[in-house]
């Protein structure tokens, strides 16, 4: 009886390229929030849509931005400490991983539809996304603004001067990462059947 090799394109492909090329972006992307930047200049929300857009498997989508971006709070908890260090744990903490997730998510939508147009319009409405969940979590418990309905309004009004900045962070971090990796998608094509 003759034995039957098994495919080798059906072989899980744990550490293929493709994938850890685009861990080490979305990693290199979110260790520059270690950089001077303006308040609010993020590559945040950028990773998480980029992520969402190109992992095929939805879990690694969805844990490689978030772990992204816990190694770098860890770090900045480390270089900053006092107040930085005690927000872990927050509520406000828990919504910007959050807003995180959903932004993934919301980058499923770009699944083998990447375009210029499609990038700039997931960006800004992933970065609504952010602002909003995380100027709820600003609200949210703090003594800052009553807990009302005009408290939350006052909280959202508080966070209009930081949007240009998310907005301005998330289409330069958008264009340099879905523009840089479909410039190496082109030069390896083997890079495209291991990414959505």
């Amino acid at each position: 009886m003759k034995a039957i090799a098994p495919n080798a394109s059906s072989a899980p492909r744990t550490f293929a390229p493709g994938p850890l090329l685009l861990a080490a972006l979305i990693f290199v992307a979110a260790l520059t929030r270690l950089l001077p930047h303006p308040p609010n200049f993020s590559p945040v929300a950028a990773i998480a849509l980029f992520g969402g857009a190109y992992f095929s498997a939805r879990h690694w989508a969805l844990i490689v931005p978030l772990a992204a971006l816990l190694v770098s709070d860890l770090a900045l908890a480390a270089i900053n400490g006092g107040d930085y260090a005690s927000w872990f744990g927050s509520v406000s903490m828990w919504l910007v991983y959050a807003a995180t997730a959903l932004t993934t998510v919301l980058g499923f939508g770009l699944r083998g539809r990447v375009g210029g147009g499609r990038v700039l319009g997931y960006s800004l409405l992933g970065t609504a996304v952010f602002f909003l969940v995380t100027n709820f979590g600003a609200w949210l418990g703090s003594p800052t603004y009553p807990q009302t309905l005009g408290g939350l309004g006052m909280a959202y009004v508080a966070g209009i001067p930081f949007l240009k900045w998310s907005v301005a962070s998330t289409l330069f971090y958008a264009a340099v990462l879905f523009g840089g990796f479909s410039l190496l998608r082109h030069w390896a094509p083997s890079l495209r059947v291991q990414t959505a």
